[in-house]
């Protein structure tokens, strides 16, 4: 898994994390969710170039933000999707030039994959009302 988020940060594209997958009983019925965490990694050149003789302020400064896509399958046939964004992304900051840091920035949020499954599974917990809901909507509309 670490290997598939460091290459994904070179490449600068978003980052599928492992995916959590769960059953649940819906009215008598299966419904398979699964929870996929995906990461975006965004780099800020901030601060100057020193003087000669004098240290460089130059920073990159990156913000991972973490968006977890939940896909309910219901027996019935009702698919339920929802993306729910991180309240707090992680962020960091590398001296130097963001051009030259990406390695150490990618190895950096590798390092901290144990927070984004941390977060995909609390989602996971907090969505379950939320979802049964959509759920019992959607089953009203059919049966309505």
């Amino acid at each position: 898994m670490i290997v598939s988020i460091v290459a994904g940060l070179l490449l600068g594209t978003p980052i599928a994390e492992e995916a959590h997958r769960v059953q649940m009983d819906h009215r008598g019925q299966q419904v398979d969710v699964t929870y996929r965490s995906e990461v975006d990694v965004a780099h800020k050149q901030v601060g100057a170039v020193g003087a000669p003789g004098r240290p460089s302020e130059l920073r990159c400064a990156w913000t991972a933000s973490v968006d977890v896509h939940r896909e309910a399958r219901h027996a019935a046939g009702h698919v339920m999707a929802r993306t729910i964004s991180a309240d707090a992304p992680l962020t960091g900051s590398r001296p130097g030039w963001c051009d030259t840091q990406r390695d150490a920035i990618a190895k950096d949020v590798a390092a901290r994959s144990g927070k984004v499954r941390d977060h995909l599974l609390a989602v996971a917990a907090r969505d379950q009302d939320a979802l049964v809901a959509e759920l019992d909507a959607a089953h009203d509309r059919v049966r309505g």
